[in-house]
C-alpha cells in the first residue's frame, strides 16, 4: 500500500481505539494471499490459483469488510469473480492487450490524459483499494510515475494553460484512497484556475469500503467553487448492502450528485433480472446509471467478456422494465476515437 494512503488524519471518524480513521484500518489489512481469500469464503481454489501461477503482477487484492457480501461457499458468487484469480487469466486469445484503450503514453504526460474536448484526466494516485480482475489498468505503468502531491504540478500547469478545460476528472488507482488532507490541496489548486468548473471524482472506494465517505470527504468535495461529481463504480446490486446505501446517502443528501458506472461481465451481471435489480436500487438512492461499458479486451481478463449483441439486447429489455432515467448508457471506449461509442 502507498504509504500516502496509509497516512492518518487525526479529524476523521476513528474506529474504537485505533486513533486513526475507519477506512484507513480497513485500507490498510486487506486480503493480499488467494488461498486466505478462499478460505475465509468457504471456498476451495483452484490448483493454478493456489500455487500462485496465475496473477502475474496484478496481485490480489480486496478489503476484508467486502468479503461479508459473499455467499459462503459459493465459488460463481458474482461478488467473488470479480476479485479471485481464474487460471484463465493465462489465456491469450487475439485482440487482447495491455493497453486496451491506448494511455501508454500517458506516463510521459504525468499522469495528465487529454482524450476528450473540455475534460482532462488526472491518474492521481496508482493505489486502489481493491484490485478487480477486469481492470483496464491492470497492466499500467504505474511505478515509472512519481508520488504525489509532486507529480501534480506539471499536470496543473497544463491545466491552467488550457482554456478549454472545464472539467477535471480524477481517477487511478482510485482517488479516494488518499488522505482527505492531499485531495483537499488538490480541489484548492484547481478551483485556484479560473476555467475549471467542475471536478468529477471516479472511485470504487465508497462500495468496497463506505466508511471511506467521512465528513472531511464531504467537506472538501463542497469547499471550493467546482461543482463536485462523484461516479461509483458498482456492477452488482449485492454489492449496494446497507452501510453502501448510508454512504451514497451521505454524499447525495451533502449536495454531491451521484452517477453509476458498470462492466458488463460474464457470469457477474450479463441478466436482465441482476442488471433491473441493479439499476433500481441505484435510482431509489438517488444514485443516476450513466455508464454500462462494455469491457475493455485487456489482458488476462478475457474471460469475463460478453458479446456486444448480448449487451443491446440487455439494454433493449431493461428499457421495457424500467423508467428511462433508470438505463444507463452502453458504451464503448475505442482507442484515437473523440467520444465513447454508444453501442445501446
Amino acid at each position: 500500500m502507498s504509504t500516502l494512503a496509509s497516512r492518518a488524519n487525526p479529524t476523521s471518524r476513528s474506529s474504537p481505539g485505533a486513533g486513526r480513521p475507519e477506512w484507513h484500518a480497513i485500507l490498510a489489512d486487506p486480503v493480499t494471499d488467494a488461498a486466505e481469500l478462499c478460505r475465509l469464503v468457504g471456498v476451495a481454489p483452484p490448483d493454478a490459483v493456489a500455487a500462485g501461477q496465475v496473477e502475474r503482477g496484478f496481485p490480489l487484492l480486496v478489503p476484508r469488510t467486502y468479503l461479508a457480501r459473499i455467499r459462503r461457499g459459493d465459488p460463481h458468487d458474482p461478488l467473488l469473480l470479480q476479485i479471485l484469480p481464474r487460471e484463465e487469466e493465462r489465456d491469450q486469445p487475439a485482440g487482447f492487450t495491455t493497453d486496451p484503450v491506448g494511455e501508454a503514453h500517458i506516463a510521459r504526460t504525468c499522469g495528465l490524459l487529454r482524450k476528450y474536448r473540455g475534460r482532462a484526466l488526472m491518474v492521481a494516485t496508482p493505489d486502489c483499494a481493491v484490485h478487480c480482475r477486469f481492470c483496464f489498468r491492470r497492466h499500467f505503468p504505474y511505478p515509472s510515475l512519481p508520488k504525489p502531491p509532486n507529480r501534480w504540478e506539471p499536470a496543473l500547469d497544463e491545466i491552467a494553460a488550457d482554456p478549454s478545460i472545464r472539467e477535471v476528472i480524477l481517477s487511478g488507482g482510485d482517488p479516494l484512497t488518499l488522505d482527505d488532507g492531499l485531495l483537499a490541496q488538490l480541489a484548492q489548486r484547481l478551483a485556484e484556475i479560473p476555467h475549471v468548473r467542475r471536478l468529477r471524482v471516479h472511485t470504487r472506494v465508497p462500495i468496497v469500503i463506505p466508511q471511506r465517505v467521512t465528513e472531511e470527504l464531504l467537506a472538501w468535495l463542497r469547499g471550493t467553487r467546482l461543482t463536485p461529481i462523484v461516479v461509483v463504480h458498482v456492477n452488482h446490486p449485492a454489492e449496494i448492502d446497507d452501510q453502501v446505501a448510508s454512504a451514497l446517502g451521505r454524499l447525495v443528501d451533502a449536495g454531491v450528485p451521484v452517477l453509476s458506472q458498470s462492466v458488463l461481465l460474464r457470469g457477474v451481471n450479463d441478466r436482465l433480472d441482476v442488471l433491473a435489480r441493479l439499476y433500481e436500487r441505484l435510482v431509489d438512492l438517488r444514485v443516476m446509471p450513466y455508464y454500462l461499458h462494455q469491457l475493455d479486451r485487456v489482458a488476462g481478463a478475457a474471460h469475463f467478456e460478453v458479446p456486444e449483441s448480448t449487451g443491446v439486447e440487455l439494454i433493449e429489455q431493461l428499457r421495457a422494465h424500467l423508467p428511462g432515467y433508470a438505463i444507463p448508457r452502453y458504451v464503448r471506449e475505442t482507442p484515437g476515437e473523440a467520444n465513447k461509442r454508444v453501442l445501446g
